[in-house]
């Protein structure tokens, strides 16, 4: 079974990397983000496809939202919710992204945020997400960083609290149900499968521990789905 799933995964990955090269091509040819963002929307729903990704959403983006915390586990995380938004999303990913040639394209055209963590880049960071919210936009962050590799959420980078703290958002945590075992881009497995989805209510940020506390209510969903 792990050979036919490895083999899933190597079909996925050359599917991957030749629908990127595409996309690049694509968005060099459109100057519209609202066509990039179609064009996105589109190259998801294929990747889904690809991976035999059944998702299952509960709960949606609450109309006022625009911040998404998104715990981390696979390449997978960023394909459903790239699906499933009504919004055009502005992720906000880390700087050595950027530096990636086959993502530069991806990244920029986008506009798609980089965070330097500097003083210098946070003043960047705030820039370009109040630019990104005045073009009607939803930002989205996975506040651990990087993808955890056990069922316990990683602690939360404080770039989210920056953010909601100085441009006043309204924040919404999603919690998707271990997406590495649909696809583990670390082992190079590719299972297929259910993957749910499911979206909290906005979390109160006038509490100065209001990011610990997401963190918690995330993780405590997290557990209960496992047992389900």
């Amino acid at each position: 079974m792990k050979i036919w799933q490895r083999i899933k995964a190597l079909f996925f990955w050359i599917e991957f990397v030749f629908s990127i090269a595409i996309l690049c091509i694509l968005f060099l040819l459109f100057q519209s983000q609202e066509k990039i963002w179609r064009l996105r929307k589109y190259w998801a729903k294929i990747q889904k496809y690809v991976i035999n990704c059944k998702i299952i959403p509960i709960g949606s983006i609450h109309p006022q939202t625009n911040l998404l915390l998104i715990n981390h586990q696979s390449l997978l995380d960023i394909v459903v919710l790239e699906d499933l938004s009504p919004k055009n999303i502005s992720w906000i990913a880390k700087k050595e992204l950027g530096e990636i040639p086959i993502f530069k394209t991806i990244i920029k055209k986008p506009k798609i945020i980089c965070i330097d963590r500097s003083p210098k880049g946070l003043i960047k960071l705030l820039k370009e997400a109040k630019q990104r919210l005045n073009e009607g936009r939803i930002l989205a962050i996975f506040p651990e960083g990087t993808r955890s590799k056990t069922k316990q959420l990683l602690k939360f980078k404080v770039g989210a609290k920056i953010l909601s703290d100085k441009l006043n958002l309204k924040v919404q945590p999603v919690v998707i149900v271990d997406s590495a075992k649909v696809l583990d881009t670390k082992t190079f497995c590719a299972k297929g499968g259910e993957l749910k989805i499911i979206f909290l209510d906005l979390i109160d940020t006038s509490k100065e521990n209001w990011l610990e506390e997401a963190r918690s209510i995330m993780q405590k969903t997290l557990d209960e789905q496992r047992q389900i």
